[in-house]
Formats: C-alpha cells, structure tokens, sequence
C-alpha cells in the first residue's frame, strides 16, 4: 500500500505529471479525501459516471470563478465595480441549467459548424504560413492560441484589434484552484470587470442590429416559461455569465489540446507515420486521443447536497467533490493501454475530456472540428518536427486547466520533403 499522505495534487511537481498520483489513487482511493483542502477527487471512470448523472446530490451550484476566491478585497471590488453573474450552464442544475443551456445548443448546431469548416481551414492556413518556411515556431503562442481565440472572438462580435485584450480576459476568468496572493487575484478581478464592461458594449450593439453570430443569437434569443411558451430575453447577467464561460471553453481547452497534440506526435512518430498513410478515421481517432490523453480539463467541482456516499466511502453533505476527467480517461479498466497512444483505439470515443450528460462541452464539436483540420493542414505541411534545442516542457500550474506554457518546435517544410 502506498503511503496517500505523500500524495500532494497541488504540488507543482505532481501538476506538472500528475498521472502516476491518478494510477495509484484509482488502485488505493478512487474517492480521495484530499487532506490539504478537505475536497474530494474522484479518479475512477465509473464512479465519474456515477457522480456525474446524479445531479440532484452532486450539483454544479458552486460559486463562480472570479468570486474572490480566498481574499474579501477581491470580492468586495467585484461586488462594487462589476455585474454579478448568474448561474446559467456550469453553475447550474437542471432544470434552470436545460432552460439555458437549450438556447446555447442553437448557437452550436452541426449545421452552424459544418458552415464553418472552409473558413476554419483558411484560419489554420494563414497561420501555418506566417511561420512553415522558417523552419521553427513556438507553437502555442504562433497557433495553438491564435486559432481558437480568433474563431470565438469572430461568433462573439469581437474584432481582431482587441484579440489581446480578448485573451487577458479568458485568462482572467480560469479558476486556477489555488492561492496565488492577493495582488494578483486584484489583476484578475480588474480584467473580468473590463471584460464585462467591453461586452455590456457589444450587447447594447447587437440589440440594436443584431447580427449572424453567436452573439447576435443570444442577444436575441428567449428563454423558454415552464409552460413551454416563449418568456423573456436574457439579462445582461445572464448573457455575461454565458459569454464568460463561452470565452474560456471556447479557446483555452482547444489551445492546450492542440499543444498536446503536437507533442503527442513527436513523441509517437509510429502513430504519425500511421496517420500520414491513413485517411480521416485515424485523424478522428487521434483527436479522440489527445483529448483523453492529456485532458485539457482535468477535472470539475460538484458540491453535495445531502449526506451520501460514493465507492463506499461516505461524503458529508456540503463538501466539494472533484470529478476528475484525467484520470478516469486513464482507467485501464476502461482503456487498455491506458497510458498509450493508438490512433486505432476502438473505443476512444468514451473519453470525458468534454465532460459528460448534462454539462457535456456545448462547444465540443466545434472544437473537434478545430483540432481536426488543424492537425491535418500541420501533418500535411510540416515535416520532422521536433523540440527546439534543449527546450524543456512545462504546464502551467492550474488545478482545473492542463496547458504548456510554450512549445518550441523546429521543422521541415513539407515542401523540402516532396523535393527530395
């Protein structure tokens, strides 16, 4: 039996490679009380499951993000300067959590996406062009960020000179899970306040002429009365909750998958040599992978609403539980090979990186078809990639978020490689 007390999941180290903690918890302590913090982790895929479809005890009625977390001078600024958001998806139950969520489905139909595939495509090509015959990128700031930031600030009625003030805000609004000092969750709190303010702006535009966007559709948009009828509009709470959530689901887990994904390929070149001679299904597979893999999302918080209790471990009413995505999307029972990419894996599909029932990523098959065309256009056109020199990889330190800081790649152009 492994001593648990030596397991720390907010130590920097263990953020960094957290999956041997995950192996070793789904073995020992599938429900772990975490002893820094008194929350529960969840590492087992089918009691995630389990926890997941019970929403009446394990609910997603949790404060917000940018609350304030540890510090009351975060809160009261919030509070004095900025516009309380409601619950509207992550935050909410059902059946105030489908009323909202019902109206975001519209903005993310497979219709909406499949229209958006050819200008994707000429997105991922600009980018690779700024940077295929220098032969190097750094590959998260130079792609990995600009794609998604650019396709969510287009839907969300942003133009391209505010992309970075655009990014600042969805930094701002990611819950990290840990007490970075109160000078800088001031920094935060400030951001999400201009964030909401820029955006009071661009609703008062689209209710004055509503345009063809996500945006457009949600200004415009009414909530649905218990009867069934047509209610109200949403508010400006309401809308910036939305917005916020939309701006961080939108760009940060398709940014860090798209990272991963790189690295994943370096690191394979068998699977790589595999999707080069295969056609779409394998590339599919792959994106599958990347997202259980590494799982942009690690996990997400419930808290319970009664005394209950799970894998036979009793959980007092009140306390947090987080469900953890990454590990269970490594459960060998489950997955064989856990630890293994297979871009022939049968059933990649059952990965939780988006989540699952009712609080499934609205965006996901957005950001699918992202990471696909994305992918494709970058096998196609670079050749031999490889880390820069003795770069090393690091991921940010964030509980809820996996992402690497940066990822210095070196290359051939595909060009050079059809030359020879």
């Amino acid at each position: 039996m492994t001593d648990l007390s030596r397991i720390d999941l907010l130590d920097s180290g263990t953020l960094e490679c957290p999956f041997p903690a995950y192996r070793t918890l789904r073995r020992e302590a599938p429900v772990y009380r975490v002893p820094q913090t008194g929350h529960y982790v969840v590492t087992r895929y089918d009691l995630v499951m389990e926890a997941v479809r019970n929403t009446s005890v394990f609910s997603s009625q949790i404060n917000q993000a940018a609350s304030g977390g540890n510090h009351s001078e975060v809160a009261e600024l919030l509070h004095r300067e900025g516009v309380p958001f409601a619950s509207t998806l992550i935050s909410a139950d059902p059946p105030q959590h489908t009323r909202y969520r019902s109206l975001v489905n519209r903005a993310f139909t497979a219709r909406r996406v499949r229209s958006m595939q050819g200008y994707i495509q000429q997105i991922v090509d600009e980018l690779i062009d700024g940077f295929a015959a220098r032969g190097e990128v750094e590959f998260v700031s130079e792609f990995a960020v600009p794609l998604p930031i650019w396709i969510i600030a287009d839907q969300l009625g942003v133009p391209r000179r505010d992309l970075p003030r655009f990014k600042a805000w969805s930094d701002a609004s990611i819950p990290i899970g840990l007490d970075i000092g109160l000078e800088a969750e001031l920094v935060r709190a400030r951001l999400v306040i201009e964030f909401q303010r820029y955006f009071l702006e661009r609703i008062e535009e689209r209710r004055a002429a509503p345009g063809d966007d996500i945006l457009g559709d949600l200004v415009s948009a009414r909530l649905t009365d218990e009867d069934g009828s047509e209610g109200r509009p949403l508010d400006a709470s309401e809308l910036l909750s939305i917005i916020q959530q939309l701006l961080v689901a939108g760009n940060e887990t398709t940014t860090n998958a798209l990272a991963a994904g790189m690295v994943l390929l370096i690191e394979n070149p068998d699977q790589l040599a595999q999707l080069r001679a295969g056609g779409e299904k394998p590339l599919r597979t792959f994106v599958e992978e990347v997202l259980r893999l590494e799982s942009p999302v690690a996990g997400l918080f419930r808290v319970t609403t009664c005394d209950t209790e799970l894998g036979g471990v009793p959980i007092p009413a009140g306390a947090m539980v987080n469900l953890r995505w990454a590990a269970a999307n490594r459960d060998d029972a489950v997955f064989e090979a856990p630890d293994r990419l297979d871009v022939c894996r049968r059933n990649a599909g059952a990965q939780i990186g988006f989540g699952v029932g009712v609080h499934f990523c609205v965006g996901a098959m957005l950001a699918r078809e992202e990471m696909f065309l994305a992918f494709r256009s970058l096998i196609r056109r670079l050749d031999d990639v490889r880390l820069a020199g003795d770069a090393t990889l690091e991921h940010h330190s964030n509980f809820i978020l996996r992402g690497l800081k940066s990822l210095p790649l070196r290359f051939r152009p595909a060009a050079e490689r059809a030359a020879e």
